[in-house]
């Protein structure tokens, strides 16, 4: 598993990053052994992190829509 789009900083990933670190990690392992998540969970320490719950949704939406481009729709 690939976690490659931060947890815990406000600022969202830029896809087309997320997509050359992918295709990097593909030259080590196939590509169907991989996938694409968050560091961590939002709330990894007991005061949680200072992203928003609009900001978190964004990350995991940016997870969602960068794996589909990886891996296609299945």
């Amino acid at each position: 598993m690939l976690g490659l789009v931060s947890s815990k900083t406000r600022q969202l990933e830029g896809q087309d990053d997320l997509l050359r670190r992918i295709e990097a990690a593909a030259r080590v392992l196939p590509i169907e052994q991989l996938g694409l998540s968050t560091q961590c969970g939002f709330a990894s320490v007991a005061g949680g992190n200072v992203l928003a719950e609009d900001e978190q949704w964004a990350k995991l939406e940016l997870v969602v829509a960068t794996a589909e481009r990886a891996w296609g729709r299945r």
